[in-house]
């Protein structure tokens, strides 16, 4: 895979490895083992829609367009509790690491001659292919070989080669491991949200400067600020106003953006023309998981940032270069 993929760290699926070896012991056996008599391996399930192979295609379609709302569809209701605390960057980066693409693609699912399903995720430098061979199951666990290449492979030099888990819950079939290693998100939420705060703090940052060009879209605008960033949402109805000038979405113009609480303060009495004044901060939401770093943007423009441990910055923080 070339270097626009994303790389899953060795670190992030080992806190609680133990737990589904032992599972795995006594459940299932390599996908490339012969089944013993207790298991079966299940003929295609190219027409049966509730089968593993699915739900498994269904997953795989869904971190392809990195739909959150999909995604979730197919997590256990433990791992999808602990996905909605996840910060909205950890939980792209989640998604990024079933398809091994940096960006939003486009899903296609087909089926090879055998009648295994395909899933392709294209973007514009990259597109991956993931093939599903059929499931071992037994009672309520099933594991699924996948195979995933770069479509551009011809020699199959880096083909990635996993066995993907799923278990019946609730009559629907959800994922449980990626190879041996267990899709536990309760126990990973914390430490994957710490590895993502540098590109959360980054997100921050180009957020602040965001709400400052729509300040300056509405002031050249209008001739004065904003009363406060609700104006600078999107109109329910109708054209936008001074009351709603259609710069911001509707999160930002809330004051929360990607684990992020933002801040627009008018420094002095006047709103009016050019001299009026303002500052802008952003603060992380949950400090330690969603950000170390508090920006402020001061009253001249100058950006400044500091770990103040959750605490709104000043202009006494250190520049941002």
């Amino acid at each position: 895979m070339n270097t626009r993929k994303s790389k899953i760290p060795g670190q992030v699926f080992f806190l609680s490895c133990a737990v589904l070896l032992a599972a795995a012991s006594s459940i299932a056996q390599e996908s490339s083992s012969k089944p013993d008599g207790n298991s079966a391996v299940a003929p295609s399930e190219a027409a049966n829609t509730g089968g593993p192979s699915a739900a498994l295609k269904a997953e795989l379609s869904a971190a392809c367009a990195q739909n959150q709302t999909e995604f979730v569809r197919f997590l256990t209701a433990r791992n999808k509790e602990a996905f909605s605390r996840m910060t909205p960057t950890a939980r792209v980066a989640l998604m990024k690491r079933f398809v091994l693409l940096n960006e939003p693609g486009k899903p296609t699912a087909s089926e090879n001659p055998a009648g295994r399903p395909v899933v392709r995720c294209q973007t514009p430098d990259v597109t991956t292919e993931m093939q599903i061979g059929g499931s071992e199951l037994r009672d309520n666990i099933a594991f699924l070989p996948m195979e995933l290449r770069d479509t551009t492979d011809t020699t199959g030099a880096n083909v990635h080669q996993i066995t993907m888990g799923l278990v019946r819950e609730d009559g629907e079939w959800k994922l449980l491991s990626l190879g041996l290693l267990p899709l536990e998100l309760p126990a990973l939420e914390v430490e994957w949200d710490a590895a993502e705060i540098e590109s959360t703090e980054r997100n921050a940052l180009e957020v602040l400067n965001k709400v400052a060009r729509a300040v300056e879209a509405y002031r050249n605008k209008y001739l004065r600020l904003p009363e406060s960033l609700a104006n600078l949402d999107h109109p329910l109805h109708g054209a936008a106003n001074g009351e709603a000038a259609g710069l911001l979405d509707s999160d930002l113009a809330n004051g929360i953006k990607n684990g992020y609480a933002i801040r627009y303060v008018i420094v002095g009495a006047s709103t009016l023309g050019a001299p009026a004044k303002y500052e802008l901060a952003a603060t992380p939401l949950q400090y330690g998981r969603t950000g170390r770093r508090s920006f402020f943007r001061d009253s001249n423009g100058a950006v400044h940032a500091a770990d103040r441990r959750g605490a709104i910055g000043s202009e006494s923080d250190p520049k941002v270069e």
